[in-house]
Parts: C-alpha cells; sequence; structure tokens
C-alpha cells in the first residue's frame, strides 16, 4: 500500500489537559519544574531547529556523521519491512535510512510518530512526494503512551534519535525502554541516538549559546504558558540558566527569576511566588557511557548488536536487538 495517512492518538484537548496538569504539578512543586515537551509549539520547533544549526550544538551534525557512514550496514543487517521514528519532528536525518532502505529493497512503510499534527502533515507530504511508492503513516501520539497503538507490520526498526532519550529521567526510561520492547518481537531492531558523557566545556555551551538561540527556546516555555493557560509571566524577567551536574552526568537547564514575583495562571486558577533568584527546571538532558546504556538496554530486553560513534567519539548510535529474555 501507498500514499500518505494520518491516524491521531493524541488530541488537542488530550494535549490542552496534560498542559494544565503538568503545570498544576510543576509549579507547585519545590523545586519548580515543567516537562520540556512544552517547548515544541510552532515557534519553538522553529528555534529548535535553529539551534542544531548553530557551532556549539554538535549532536545532529554528529548522528548525521554516523548515519551517513553506517545507514548502508544498518540496511543489510535489519531488512525491514518497516522504519518507525519516534518524536520525528521534520524527519530530516532520517531520509538517510530511507535511502538505504530503499535500497535495500525491504521497506513498504515509514511510520513518523510525533506529537504535532502540524508537523507531521508536513513532513509526511514532503516524503511521500520524494519516496514515490512508500506508504507513509503518519501517527499524532505520545512515545511515552501510545506505543501499543504502533503498526505491527514487521520485521521493524524503530528509531529513537537526536538523543531524546537523554530526556527522560532514568526511571522513566527504564520504563519507557520496557514498554517499547514489549511491543517488539524477538528479532526486532531498535536504533537509538544518544549523546555520549564528554567535557563540560564542550557540552555546557551547546545549551548556551553564544547567540542567545537556546535562551530564547528555554524561555519560550512561559510563552506557551501565558497563551494556552492566561499566564501573567514577565518573560524577560527569567534569565536562562545550563549547568553540568557531574554525579547524574546530565545537563540541567533552568528558568532564574530576575526579581521576586506573583504568577497568576487563570485557566487553571492557580497562582506561584517566585523569590529572587528561584529556579524553574525545564529540562534534563543525560549523557551516557557505553557500559552503562548497554546495561540499561539489556535489562530491559535488548541486546546490542552495534555500537558507532562519530570520529570525535562525542556522540553514539546503537542497534539493539529485541531478544528473549
Amino acid at each position: 500500500m501507498t500514499g500518505v495517512s494520518i491516524e491521531v492518538h493524541l488530541r488537542p484537548s488530550d494535549l490542552a489537559a496534560q498542559l494544565r496538569a503538568d503545570a498544576r504539578a510543576g509549579l507547585t512543586s519545590r523545586p519548580k519544574w515543567l516537562p520540556p515537551r512544552w517547548f515544541y509549539d510552532s515557534r519553538g520547533s522553529a528555534l529548535f531547529e535553529e539551534i542544531t544549526r548553530l557551532p556549539e550544538y554538535y549532536p545532529t551534525r554528529a548522528e548525521r556523521e554516523i548515519l551517513a557512514a553506517q545507514a548502508e550496514e544498518l540496511a543489510r543487517l535489519t531488512t525491514p519491512k518497516t522504519l518507525i521514528e519516534l518524536g520525528s519532528g521534520a524527519a530530516e536525518k532520517t531520509r538517510l535510512l530511507l535511502d538505504a532502505f530503499r535500497a535495500e529493497g525491504s521497506l513498504g512503510a515509514f511510520v513518523p510518530v510525533d506529537v504535532s499534527t502540524s508537523a507531521l502533515v508536513e513532513a509526511t507530504g514532503a516524503l511521500a512526494d520524494d519516496y514515490p511508492g512508500l506508504h507513509v503513516r503518519g501517527m499524532v501520539a505520545d512515545f511515552t503512551r501510545h506505543l501499543d497503538r504502533l503498526p505491527a507490520s514487521g520485521p521493524r526498526v524503530v528509531a529513537f534519535l537526536g538523543g531524546t532519550i537523554g530526556n527522560l529521567l532514568p526511571g522513566d526510561r527504564a520504563r519507557f525502554l520496557a514498554d517499547l520492547r514489549s511491543v517488539l518481537a524477538p528479532g526486532e531492531w531498535l536504533l537509538l541516538g544518544a549523546d555520549l558523557v564528554k567535557d563540560p566545556a564542550v557540552l555546557i555551551p551547546a545549551y548556551d549559546d553564544a547567540a542567545g538561540v537556546t535562551a530564547e527556546f528555554n524561555r519560550n516555555v512561559l510563552h506557551v504558558l501565558n497563551r494556552e493557560l492566561g499566564a501573567d509571566f514577565d518573560v524577560d524577567a527569567f534569565t536562562h540558566r545550563a549547568r553540568w551536574d557531574s554525579e547524574h552526568e546530565w545537563i540541567e537547564m533552568r528558568l532564574r527569576a530576575a526579581r521576586p514575583m506573583t504568577v497568576r495562571l487563570s485557566a487553571i486558577d492557580t497562582t506561584v511566588d517566585f523569590q529572587d533568584g528561584e529556579e524553574l527546571w525545564t529540562e534534563t538532558s543525560a549523557k551516557f557511557r557505553r557500559e552503562g546504556l548497554v546495561a540499561e538496554l539489556a535489562e530491559a530486553g535488548f541486546a546490542v548488536r552495534r555500537w558507532w560513534t562519530d570520529r570525535r567519539g562525542w556522540f553514539s548510535l546503537s542497534l539493539a536487538e529485541a531478544v528473549l529474555t
């Protein structure tokens, strides 16, 4: 079957309810927090695309380097009928995989999964034009909630790229990997992009660039709350902070209040006080070591069959097979 289809498992009302729940829970906690998913409205997505082109932000270039070098071997090893990409966005890097899998002759369908309907509509239309004969089946879904909705036509390769795995805290990460393994058959594959531990002098600028784009991206979550929840955040009164936590080996992004303030969120009938210097935790980006990631995958029921890095050893791509446990 060829052409384009889009399945909706996550409706705007679902997202609105989740935003209200996250804002109520996170902003009344100590320390205050918000999940990074709320960065990505249309403005936030555009800012992140700009971030990926910044000289300080190496992950996108490093992962593309690996994919360009290893896509043909990936295709030979896996020969999938269906390629699924979780958190696909514009699916630009995925074209390297599509080209290799199509050349191998096995691929019949590509399933991009994303929470953004508009992003999927744009991406699926372009891919269908560029890959005639390929069925592009977009899914508007949350990969932490809807893995059981993935199409079952295998053999399958599930790609989870960009280092997004690092945005999940360890417990959430273990649950996600176990849930993913539960919907795959033995012999199916996970292709996982993960950023690696390295010198903080390299890591921190990737999340605190000289041009201030990441700072705008971080503050964008406050614009989202102002628009969607009737909040009155003074966005310019928050400064961007990126710090390396050497104990947990992750980057933390935070927003620091530059003065005391009281913020009203009318849609959830909530008032939040910020003290001078108080921080709102907006993202965790874990960095990995090979032995630790291999162990996490093994615990979930995956065996790593290939491990690649870019030429500097800054970013990894692992090919893990679902195995019997």
